[in-house]
């Protein structure tokens, strides 16, 4: 029992302190106001849950607004949506790209990454695949300390978009340990061919 408490009270202590580690040297970088985005290469659009009728789920369609807007502002050249497509059955970059183009998005300025496992594996192939050097990361407010974070780590100028006020919730502040550990130790990622983002983003397109 004693052997159980004394664990408890590590896994509590790993929680608050990776919690804190990262809400603390990420805080500059996130804003939840769009006007007060500076500009970038690209807006990063993390995936989240495409219905089975490949429509967007609440979450992922409130990133992509609000990455529609900025490039529609100027403030981004270009979008690059990167989600799970690990199962042919489910394809999150695809719906997410189908949804920026009907925004009026031109082709050439959508980028898709299908090997966005993790946020981790979104960062670190928008540095290494597309070879990005500038970003904002659109997601909720939740995900943003966690998102800026690893994009650093990653080697990106990263800045948050908040695109809501929400509260943390259990499971981000869980995955904050996992996102400290990443960004300490960097963990290998899916490799591919490079893919400029300073390209035609159809070029990355799945055929």
């Amino acid at each position: 029992m004693l052997l159980l408490a004394a664990l408890g009270v590590l896994a509590g202590g790993a929680v608050v302190v990776s919690n804190l580690v990262v809400v603390l040297r990420t805080g500059d970088q996130v804003v939840r106001e769009p006007d007060a985005v500076r500009p970038a290469q690209v807006a990063i659009v993390p995936g989240s849950l495409v219905r089975p009728d490949g429509s967007l789920g609440d979450v992922v369609q409130e990133r992509l607004d609000a990455a529609v807007a900025l490039h529609e502002a100027g403030t981004v050249e270009k979008i690059l949506v990167s989600g799970d497509n690990g199962d042919p059955s489910y394809n999150e970059p695809d719906a997410m790209r189908d949804a920026a183009l009907a925004a009026g998005v031109p082709a050439e300025d959508v980028f898709t990454d299908y090997a966005g496992f993790s946020t981790w594996h979104t960062m670190r192939r928008a540095r290494e695949v597309f070879e990005v050097e500038s970003a904002v990361v659109v997601t909720q407010g939740f995900h943003t300390a966690r998102a800026v974070d690893l994009g650093v780590a990653a080697g990106l100028e990263v800045q948050g978009l908040a695109t809501d006020d929400g509260s943390h919730t259990a499971r981000e502040l869980l995955a904050r340990v996992r996102g400290l550990w990443e960004a300490t130790v960097e963990p290998r990622v899916t490799p591919g061919d490079p893919l400029p983002i300073t390209g035609d983003g159809r070029t990355s397109w799945a055929q």
